[in-house]
Protein backbone atom coordinates (compact mmCIF):
# COMPACT_ATOMS: atom_id res chain seq x y z
CA UNK A 1 0.00 0.00 0.00
CA UNK A 2 1.75 3.10 -1.42
CA UNK A 3 1.19 6.41 -0.36
CA UNK A 4 2.07 8.21 -3.96
CA UNK A 5 1.02 11.79 -2.84
CA UNK A 6 0.12 13.53 0.70
CA UNK A 7 -3.00 14.24 1.96
CA UNK A 8 -4.35 10.87 -0.97
CA UNK A 9 -5.36 7.74 0.15
CA UNK A 10 -3.07 4.74 -0.46
CA UNK A 11 -2.35 2.61 -3.87
CA UNK A 12 -2.36 -1.23 -3.93
CA UNK A 13 0.74 -2.21 -6.00
CA UNK A 14 2.04 -4.92 -6.91
CA UNK A 15 5.63 -4.73 -7.13
CA UNK A 16 8.55 -7.57 -7.95
CA UNK A 17 10.40 -9.04 -4.79
CA UNK A 18 13.67 -6.87 -3.65
CA UNK A 19 16.51 -8.75 -3.15
CA UNK A 20 18.73 -8.15 -0.28
CA UNK A 21 21.83 -6.39 -0.75
CA UNK A 22 24.99 -6.27 1.93
CA UNK A 23 24.11 -6.49 5.94
CA UNK A 24 19.94 -6.32 4.49
CA UNK A 25 16.92 -9.07 5.38
CA UNK A 26 14.43 -9.52 3.18
CA UNK A 27 10.98 -10.00 5.82
CA UNK A 28 8.33 -11.61 4.78
CA UNK A 29 5.49 -9.47 6.83
CA UNK A 30 3.48 -11.16 9.14
CA UNK A 31 1.75 -8.11 11.01
CA UNK A 32 2.37 -4.48 10.73
CA UNK A 33 0.83 -2.24 13.55
CA UNK A 34 -0.43 0.92 12.63
CA UNK A 35 1.43 4.00 14.28
CA UNK A 36 -0.17 7.80 14.72
CA UNK A 37 3.21 8.62 13.22
CA UNK A 38 1.80 6.94 9.84
CA UNK A 39 -0.97 9.59 10.27
CA UNK A 40 1.74 12.28 10.23
CA UNK A 41 3.50 10.70 7.39
CA UNK A 42 0.26 10.55 5.26
CA UNK A 43 -0.45 14.45 6.08
CA UNK A 44 2.81 15.28 5.19
CA UNK A 45 3.28 16.68 8.58
CA UNK A 46 7.31 15.89 8.96
CA UNK A 47 10.01 16.95 7.41
CA UNK A 48 12.40 15.40 5.15
CA UNK A 49 10.29 11.88 3.77
CA UNK A 50 10.10 10.84 0.31
CA UNK A 51 7.83 9.91 -1.97
CA UNK A 52 6.28 7.33 -2.54
CA UNK A 53 6.47 5.43 0.34
CA UNK A 54 5.42 2.24 1.28
CA UNK A 55 4.16 3.23 5.33
CA UNK A 56 4.85 1.21 8.12
CA UNK A 57 7.06 0.85 11.04
CA UNK A 58 5.44 -1.87 13.40
CA UNK A 59 6.59 -4.86 11.85
CA UNK A 60 7.02 -8.51 12.86
CA UNK A 61 7.69 -10.81 10.41
CA UNK A 62 9.94 -13.87 8.83
CA UNK A 63 13.24 -13.39 7.55
CA UNK A 64 13.07 -15.23 3.93
CA UNK A 65 16.47 -14.11 2.18
CA UNK A 66 19.83 -12.66 3.89
CA UNK A 67 22.36 -9.96 1.79
CA UNK A 68 25.84 -10.96 2.47
CA UNK A 69 27.24 -10.51 5.62
CA UNK A 70 24.35 -10.51 8.00
CA UNK A 71 25.53 -12.18 10.98
CA UNK A 72 23.28 -12.77 14.26
CA UNK A 73 19.79 -13.74 11.98
CA UNK A 74 18.76 -16.97 10.81
CA UNK A 75 16.57 -17.81 7.53
CA UNK A 76 13.14 -18.15 9.51
CA UNK A 77 13.19 -16.59 12.36
CA UNK A 78 10.99 -14.08 13.49
CA UNK A 79 12.07 -10.37 13.84
CA UNK A 80 10.81 -7.25 14.38
CA UNK A 81 11.30 -4.07 12.67
CA UNK A 82 11.01 -0.39 13.83
CA UNK A 83 11.05 2.93 13.20
CA UNK A 84 14.78 3.48 13.35
CA UNK A 85 16.02 1.83 10.24
CA UNK A 86 19.59 2.58 10.41
CA UNK A 87 21.88 5.59 11.90
CA UNK A 88 25.59 6.73 10.29
CA UNK A 89 27.26 5.28 13.40
CA UNK A 90 30.08 8.27 12.83
CA UNK A 91 28.27 11.85 14.15
CA UNK A 92 28.50 12.70 17.63
CA UNK A 93 25.17 11.33 18.90
CA UNK A 94 26.04 7.83 17.83
CA UNK A 95 29.55 8.18 19.24
CA UNK A 96 27.69 9.09 22.43
CA UNK A 97 25.27 5.70 22.35
CA UNK A 98 22.12 8.17 21.24
CA UNK A 99 21.72 7.22 18.19
CA UNK A 100 17.76 7.71 18.19
CA UNK A 101 19.67 11.70 17.59
CA UNK A 102 21.60 10.74 14.61
CA UNK A 103 22.42 13.40 12.39
CA UNK A 104 21.79 10.88 9.10
CA UNK A 105 19.33 8.43 9.83
CA UNK A 106 16.85 6.49 7.83
CA UNK A 107 13.46 5.50 9.35
CA UNK A 108 11.45 2.95 8.20
CA UNK A 109 8.10 3.95 6.35
CA UNK A 110 9.62 7.27 5.92
CA UNK A 111 12.62 7.48 4.11
CA UNK A 112 12.45 3.67 3.15
CA UNK A 113 9.52 1.63 2.30
CA UNK A 114 8.07 0.03 5.19
CA UNK A 115 5.68 -2.98 6.47
CA UNK A 116 2.27 -1.84 4.71
CA UNK A 117 3.24 -4.71 2.44
CA UNK A 118 3.69 -8.44 2.30
CA UNK A 119 7.31 -8.29 2.48
CA UNK A 120 10.25 -5.22 3.22
CA UNK A 121 13.93 -5.31 3.09
CA UNK A 122 15.82 -4.26 6.32
CA UNK A 123 18.74 -3.77 7.64
CA UNK A 124 19.84 -6.90 9.74
CA UNK A 125 21.65 -4.45 12.23
CA UNK A 126 18.19 -2.84 13.00
CA UNK A 127 15.66 -5.88 13.35
CA UNK A 128 15.37 -7.43 16.66
CA UNK A 129 15.28 -11.42 17.10
CA UNK A 130 11.47 -12.02 18.23
CA UNK A 131 11.36 -15.72 18.24
CA UNK A 132 9.82 -16.03 21.66
CA UNK A 133 6.43 -14.03 20.56
CA UNK A 134 4.69 -16.63 19.33
CA UNK A 135 1.78 -14.02 18.02
CA UNK A 136 3.32 -11.73 15.39
CA UNK A 137 -0.23 -10.01 15.44
CA UNK A 138 -0.04 -9.27 18.96
CA UNK A 139 3.52 -8.50 19.11
CA UNK A 140 2.90 -5.81 16.12
CA UNK A 141 2.22 -2.87 18.53
CA UNK A 142 5.59 -3.50 20.75
CA UNK A 143 7.56 -1.93 18.51
CA UNK A 144 6.76 1.41 18.03
CA UNK A 145 4.09 2.11 21.09
CA UNK A 146 5.78 -0.78 23.17
CA UNK A 147 9.24 0.99 22.59
CA UNK A 148 8.41 4.14 22.59
CA UNK A 149 6.22 4.12 25.72
CA UNK A 150 9.38 2.46 27.82
CA UNK A 151 11.80 5.06 26.54
CA UNK A 152 9.35 7.98 27.74
CA UNK A 153 8.84 6.03 31.19
CA UNK A 154 12.37 6.02 31.94
CA UNK A 155 12.54 9.79 31.05
CA UNK A 156 9.50 9.88 33.62
CA UNK A 157 12.02 8.89 36.68
CA UNK A 158 11.34 6.98 39.26
CA UNK A 159 7.94 8.88 40.80
CA UNK A 160 5.30 6.89 41.49
CA UNK A 161 2.09 8.61 40.34
CA UNK A 162 2.01 9.39 36.48
CA UNK A 163 -0.13 11.06 33.92
CA UNK A 164 -0.76 9.30 30.84
CA UNK A 165 -2.35 11.83 27.96
CA UNK A 166 -3.99 9.73 25.27
CA UNK A 167 -4.89 6.63 26.02
CA UNK A 168 -4.38 5.00 22.86
CA UNK A 169 -1.92 2.32 21.34
CA UNK A 170 1.24 3.90 23.64
CA UNK A 171 -0.53 4.53 26.69
CA UNK A 172 -2.71 1.19 27.25
CA UNK A 173 1.04 -0.48 26.67
CA UNK A 174 2.82 1.93 29.09
CA UNK A 175 -0.06 1.43 32.06
CA UNK A 176 0.48 -2.20 32.02
CA UNK A 177 4.33 -1.34 32.70
CA UNK A 178 3.31 0.94 35.37
CA UNK A 179 1.07 -1.55 36.97
CA UNK A 180 3.58 -4.23 37.16
CA UNK A 181 6.24 -1.97 38.63
CA UNK A 182 3.69 -0.69 41.37
CA UNK A 183 3.20 2.42 40.31
CA UNK A 184 0.02 4.49 39.59
CA UNK A 185 -1.47 5.37 36.52
CA UNK A 186 -3.61 8.50 36.23
CA UNK A 187 -5.06 8.01 32.67
CA UNK A 188 -5.91 11.80 30.87
CA UNK A 189 -8.61 11.15 27.74
CA UNK A 190 -10.66 13.19 25.29
CA UNK A 191 -13.50 14.42 27.54
CA UNK A 192 -16.22 11.75 27.60
CA UNK A 193 -14.49 9.10 26.05
CA UNK A 194 -16.11 6.31 27.92
CA UNK A 195 -14.86 3.27 26.10
CA UNK A 196 -11.06 4.50 27.04
CA UNK A 197 -11.81 5.57 30.25
CA UNK A 198 -12.95 2.46 30.85
CA UNK A 199 -9.84 0.63 29.32
CA UNK A 200 -7.30 2.33 31.55
CA UNK A 201 -9.70 1.45 34.44
CA UNK A 202 -9.41 -2.43 33.37
CA UNK A 203 -5.58 -2.23 33.01
CA UNK A 204 -5.40 -0.49 36.94
CA UNK A 205 -5.38 3.22 36.77
CA UNK A 206 -5.95 4.40 39.86
CA UNK A 207 -7.52 7.90 38.29
CA UNK A 208 -9.08 8.74 34.95
CA UNK A 209 -10.77 11.65 33.93
CA UNK A 210 -10.83 13.76 31.00
CA UNK A 211 -7.64 15.86 29.63
CA UNK A 212 -9.37 19.04 31.00
CA UNK A 213 -9.88 17.18 34.97
CA UNK A 214 -7.17 17.52 37.77
CA UNK A 215 -6.09 14.36 39.29
CA UNK A 216 -6.80 14.39 42.95
CA UNK A 217 -2.75 15.25 44.00
CA UNK A 218 0.11 16.46 41.90
CA UNK A 219 1.68 14.20 39.32
CA UNK A 220 5.53 13.13 39.43
CA UNK A 221 5.09 12.87 35.74
CA UNK A 222 2.99 13.26 32.85
CA UNK A 223 3.66 11.44 29.20
CA UNK A 224 2.01 13.22 26.92
CA UNK A 225 1.13 10.62 23.75
CA UNK A 226 -1.43 12.42 21.95
CA UNK A 227 -0.79 15.07 19.86
CA UNK A 228 -1.53 18.39 20.90
CA UNK A 229 0.39 20.87 21.83
CA UNK A 230 -2.56 22.36 24.40
CA UNK A 231 -1.88 19.77 27.13
CA UNK A 232 1.26 20.61 27.86
CA UNK A 233 0.59 23.90 29.57
CA UNK A 234 -2.64 21.73 31.10
CA UNK A 235 0.01 18.97 32.47
CA UNK A 236 1.83 21.84 33.67
CA UNK A 237 -0.35 22.62 35.90
CA UNK A 238 -1.23 19.29 37.65
CA UNK A 239 2.74 18.81 38.30
CA UNK A 240 4.51 19.03 41.50
CA UNK A 241 7.77 20.82 41.95
CA UNK A 242 10.39 19.31 40.15
CA UNK A 243 8.13 17.34 38.18
CA UNK A 244 8.53 16.68 34.32
CA UNK A 245 6.44 16.45 31.31
CA UNK A 246 7.14 14.30 28.31
CA UNK A 247 6.34 14.74 25.26
CA UNK A 248 6.11 11.06 23.59
CA UNK A 249 5.17 11.88 19.85
CA UNK A 250 6.60 13.00 16.95
CA UNK A 251 4.50 15.56 15.83
CA UNK A 252 2.77 18.02 18.18
CA UNK A 253 0.39 21.23 17.36
CA UNK A 254 1.64 24.28 18.53
CA UNK A 255 2.27 24.63 22.21
CA UNK A 256 0.56 27.61 23.29
CA UNK A 257 1.85 30.69 25.43
CA UNK A 258 1.74 29.53 28.90
CA UNK A 259 2.57 31.81 32.21
CA UNK A 260 6.04 30.84 33.36
CA UNK A 261 4.66 30.15 37.03
CA UNK A 262 3.62 26.59 35.94
CA UNK A 263 6.78 26.06 34.67
CA UNK A 264 9.07 27.67 37.35
CA UNK A 265 9.87 25.16 40.89
CA UNK A 266 12.34 23.42 38.29
CA UNK A 267 9.55 21.44 36.13
CA UNK A 268 10.97 20.12 33.06
CA UNK A 269 9.30 19.96 29.80
CA UNK A 270 11.30 17.17 27.63
CA UNK A 271 10.33 15.05 24.13
CA UNK A 272 11.36 11.55 23.20
CA UNK A 273 12.84 11.29 19.58
CA UNK A 274 12.61 7.85 17.73
CA UNK A 275 14.59 5.51 19.77
CA UNK A 276 18.04 3.24 20.25
CA UNK A 277 18.22 -0.09 19.82
CA UNK A 278 19.15 -0.90 23.12
CA UNK A 279 15.94 0.28 24.14
CA UNK A 280 14.46 -2.62 22.05
CA UNK A 281 16.57 -4.97 23.86
CA UNK A 282 15.59 -3.85 27.37
CA UNK A 283 11.74 -3.46 26.24
CA UNK A 284 11.14 -6.61 24.24
CA UNK A 285 12.87 -9.24 27.05
CA UNK A 286 10.78 -7.30 29.64
CA UNK A 287 7.26 -7.47 27.69
CA UNK A 288 6.74 -11.00 27.89
CA UNK A 289 7.77 -11.37 31.57
CA UNK A 290 5.31 -8.78 32.44
CA UNK A 291 2.57 -10.11 30.44
CA UNK A 292 1.77 -7.51 28.16
CA UNK A 293 -1.34 -7.63 25.76
CA UNK A 294 -2.41 -5.45 23.42
CA UNK A 295 -6.15 -4.73 22.79
CA UNK A 296 -5.92 -4.86 19.22
CA UNK A 297 -8.12 -4.13 15.96
CA UNK A 298 -7.13 -6.32 12.70
CA UNK A 299 -7.25 -5.84 9.53
CA UNK A 300 -6.47 -6.93 5.78
CA UNK A 301 -3.44 -4.97 4.20
CA UNK A 302 -5.97 -3.96 1.37
CA UNK A 303 -7.78 -2.05 4.05
CA UNK A 304 -4.99 0.27 5.16
CA UNK A 305 -6.54 3.60 4.30
CA UNK A 306 -9.37 2.48 6.61
CA UNK A 307 -7.23 1.70 9.61
CA UNK A 308 -5.63 4.85 9.03
CA UNK A 309 -9.04 6.60 9.11
CA UNK A 310 -10.48 4.89 12.28
CA UNK A 311 -7.13 5.75 13.93
CA UNK A 312 -7.80 9.58 13.23
CA UNK A 313 -11.44 9.03 14.52
CA UNK A 314 -10.78 7.45 17.70
CA UNK A 315 -12.56 4.30 16.56
CA UNK A 316 -10.81 1.56 18.21
CA UNK A 317 -9.16 1.12 21.83
CA UNK A 318 -5.73 0.03 21.80
CA UNK A 319 -3.78 -0.47 18.16
CA UNK A 320 -4.65 -1.30 14.72
CA UNK A 321 -2.82 -4.32 12.72
CA UNK A 322 -2.83 -4.79 9.21
CA UNK A 323 -2.63 -8.29 8.42
CA UNK A 324 -1.38 -9.02 5.01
Amino acid sequence: MVLQQIGQPLVWQERALPRPGVGQILVRVEACAVCRTDLHVVDGELPGGRLPIVPGHEIVGRIEAMGPGVSGHRLGGRVGIPWLGRTCGTCPYCHEGRENLCDSPEFTGFTRDGGFATHVLADAAYAFAMDGFADPVAAAPLICAGLIGWRALKLAGAGQRIGLYGFGAAAHLAAQVLRWQGRKTHAFTRPGDAAAQALARQLGAVWVGGSDEAPPAPLDAAIIFAPVGALVPAALRVLRKGGCVICGGIHMSDIPAFPYDILWHERQVVSVANLTRADAVEFLSLAPRIGITAEITTYPLRRANEALEDLRRGRFQGAAVLVP
